[in-house]
């Protein structure tokens, strides 16, 4: 272990039996009960309407936009509680998304950075991931262990969000100060050097104000890729006033630091030569052993850094009325130099064995946000037809400054005649320690500011207890100012380019409700994506056309029906919806050096959904998607046209359950099913396109908690327990991403 990571460690388990101490014997307001212990026994196998603290919960979006209850809201919206967070083990945001089917990641290349790009209903959405309600833009790789819930909204959303790819967006609701005092603590060790240690402590300072600290260290190996390593730690802390009062006013700070190994897997035949290269499998993706590794310890590396300070201020005028500000301004840097192990160039057989070139792609990408979001929420009722509403105004800047790094290798792995110079290595069996010294220098910086306002309005109407007529509308004003740099840093050479955009969205949906407990609902809504003109942007949509031709936003429409029950006095939730969604007005070339804005792409699919418990003693999460997707128009000459879009399954599944089996035992697990994902509509000979493809996998997880007493319990999970060999994605034109074999991670979780 490290010096700076034996600090990172030490320093939390010294937090932890801190914040013990002061919350062993908590000093509590005249009012105040103590909490009694069985209001803070974490029950393993109960997603009740209880938390571990004893509050009142229910799993339901927090942004006041949802001016109805989730069973009352006509789309496809999942949330995703903290107890299944931690159940399962997550500490990534494509950890917790595993639980809710539909969701791919995209691999890091085209021009996009190596961070969390989802996919949602086949759609980019690597640019819709919001914090609190607030779109946080950076390229990174998230954490999770100051989140209370994640939430995700499927189909076009831009009447909530703005700009948007059309497929829907995420939303990661982080911990707030409570009128409380507790702590929990969780410390963690597992196979391949894994360590987490994690503090969740609560201060109730006085009877109208609170404190809340959240700490993360973490250390480890990936299983199954012994060369990529991470190592990152975190800190959030927030502070809040008036609680329980009309006025409320909270501030927080969020950082995290990460520092890892990169890992762009294994390559493609495509770019080793073909069908005269390495030979393939029947996916296209490279038949090499899957721990093979082609980065240089080194050379590579990825560090993310984010700072965070956000103020939400909030007034409750009386039960009916409310007004909420919330401000943040935050900055990110993704920073990376990372082996690309199919853009070296073309494989030769040397001597009987394969040799290849080591290619690189690299990043330096900071980011500032300046946001502020104000709304009015409330209700009134006019004769017996009642108004759920929200109404708002949101203001953002985002800064984004991008450039590459040039890589200059003076000495390290000779190649063997007749390849020439350094960085090569044998196909089927790479050395992630040979040697390397060189240089890393970076390049132009290329530089965009974007800025958008947005106003909004929401009514939920509700005519008697069966009918609900729910209606959105926003309006955006989106520009951005981008100076696009190429040359060298001595001569650079600067292309300016500008667009101001204004667009419309809305939304319009039907509710029925047998009983005041289900729902049957149909619904419209639209989404738009300006041209990806900005440095760092992260979504998949049409650029500056031909020259310097600004293109109009491509429009997104969508059709959905589906209906909604909570059962067992709201222990169970179950959804299903039926969907189709239409995505047009991408440039494409309809002749030789003719282009229009007729590009379209649709997908259409089911969704079903299930949340909580079926007995006291049996917990289900999970769910289904069938998504059937077609480029429907691309380039005249675009061998695609007709395929399914790339990162979008037909076939996905995933259930995670508990089950009590003694008073102090549970067990369990997850199965998750992707079937096979294209990795890209990149078409012709030398992409490959939708020739590559991640075959379908289906992995096993598995779950156990024993209550060692009242205020301590260990958590054992095993990843991937059948070890299944399976690639997460691939882009289809240079590499795959290859899964984390089997893990194992014992937590010991305590609490007071």
């Amino acid at each position: 272990m490290s010096d700076a990571r034996s600090s990172a460690l030490k320093a939390l388990l010294f937090a932890s039996s801190a914040a013990g101490m002061l919350c062993a014997s908590p000093v509590l307001a005249s009012d105040e009960a103590p909490i009694a212990t069985a209001d803070i026994t974490q029950d393993a196998t109960t997603l009740s309407a209880v938390d571990v603290h004893g509050q009142r919960v229910k799993r339901e979006p927090k942004d006041p936009q949802f001016v109805a209850a989730l069973v009352d809201t006509p789309r496809s919206v999942t949330v995703i509680p903290q107890q299944i967070i931690e159940q399962t083990a997550a500490t990534s945001l494509q950890d917790i998304l595993r639980t809710s089917p539909g969701i791919t990641f995209g691999a890091g290349e085209g021009g996009q950075p190596l961070a969390d790009r989802p996919f949602i209903r086949g759609q980019a959405s690597g640019n819709n991931i919001f914090v609190d309600g607030i779109r946080d833009t950076g390229g990174q790789q998230r954490e999770v262990f100051n989140l209370e819930q994640v939430e995700v909204i499927k189909g076009p959303d831009s009447v909530y969000s703005g700009r948007g790819s059309g497929g829907g967006s995420i939303n990661l609701g982080s911990k707030a100060p409570r009128l409380q005092n507790f702590i929990r603590g969780s410390a963690g060790a597992g196979t391949d050097g894994y360590a987490r240690g994690t503090v969740d402590a609560n201060w109730q300072v006085s009877p109208t104000a609170a404190m809340r600290l959240n700490l993360m260290a973490a250390q480890g190996d990936v299983a199954g890729r012994d060369a990529v390593d991470f190592d990152k730690w975190g800190v959030a802390a927030a502070v809040a006033v008036g609680l329980g009062t009309p006025t409320t006013l909270t501030a927080s700070y969020y950082h995290l630091d990460s520092d890892q190994m990169p890992d762009y897997g294994i390559p493609l035949y495509t770019k080793l030569g073909g069908a005269n290269g390495p030979r393939p499998d029947a996916s296209g993706i490279l038949d090499v052993p899957y721990d093979s590794f082609y980065g240089l310890k080194a050379r590579d590396y990825l560090t993310n850094t984010v700072d965070s300070l956000t103020l939400n201020a909030e007034h409750r005028f009386n039960d009916n009325l409310a007004i909420r500000n919330v401000s943040r301004w935050s900055q990110t840097l993704n920073d990376y130099v990372v082996t690309n192990p199919g853009d070296g160039g073309a494989a030769q057989k040397i001597n009987n064995v394969w040799w290849m070139k080591r290619g690189t792609k690299s990043r330096w990408n900071p980011a500032e946000t300046l946001a502020n979001v104000t709304d009015l929420h409330g209700s009134f009722t006019t004769g017996s037809i009642k108004h759920n509403f929200d109404m708002g105004v949101e203001l953002s800047r985002e800064t984004n400054k991008n450039a590459s790094y040039t890589v200059t290798t003076l000495s390290g792995s000779a190649c063997p005649a007749p390849l020439t110079g350094f960085d090569c290595a044998p196909v089927y069996d790479p050395n992630p320690n040979d040697p390397w010294t060189g240089t890393i220098t970076r390049g132009v910086v290329s530089e965009s500011e974007t800025k958008s306002m947005g106003v909004y309005a929401f009514d939920s109407i509700s005519f008697g207890e069966k009918f609900i007529v729910n209606l959105g509308l926003r309006w955006d004003d989106y520009s951005v100012d981008a100076t696009n740099a190429s040359g060298t840093v001595a001569a650079p050479v600067y292309t300016p380019f500008n667009g101001d955009w204004d667009f419309v969205n809305y939304q319009v949906g039907f509710v029925y409700k047998p009983t005041a407990n289900t729902s049957l609902y149909a619904s419209y809504a639209t989404s738009s994506t300006p041209p990806t003109i900005s440095a760092g942007d992260q979504n998949t949509g049409s650029g500056t056309g031909t020259g310097t031709t600004i293109l109009d936003p491509e429009d997104t429409q969508s059709f959905e029906v589906g209906a909604k029950a909570n059962l067992f006095n709201d222990r169970l939730a179950l959804s299903g919806a039926l969907f189709r969604l239409t995505r047009k007005d991408a440039q494409i070339q309809v002749s030789p050096g003719v282009y229009e804005q007729a590009g379209e792409a649709e997908v259409q699919g089911l969704e079903l959904g299930v949340s909580g418990n079926i007995t006291s003693k049996w917990q289900v999460f999970g769910g289904y998607t069938w998504m059937d997707s077609e480029l429907v128009s691309g380039a005249y000459n675009n061998v695609n046209v007709g395929d399914s879009l790339a990162n979008t399954p037909e076939h996905t599944a995933s259930l995670f359950t508990t089950y009590r089996v003694m008073p102090k035992l549970s067990l369990g697990g997850g199965v998750y099913y992707v079937g096979k994902s294209f990795g890209g509509n990149q078409g012709g000979a030398g992409g490959g396109g939708n020739r590559i493809y991640a075959p379908e996998y289906t992995r096993l997880d598995l779950f156990a908690s024993y209550d060692i007493s009242d205020r301590a319990s260990l958590q054992l999970n095993v990843q991937n327990a059948g070890d299944e060999e399976y690639i997460i994605r691939t882009n289809g034109v240079h590499h795959a991403d290859v899964a984390p074999a089997r893990s194992a991670i014992l937590t010991l979780n305590v609490r007071y």
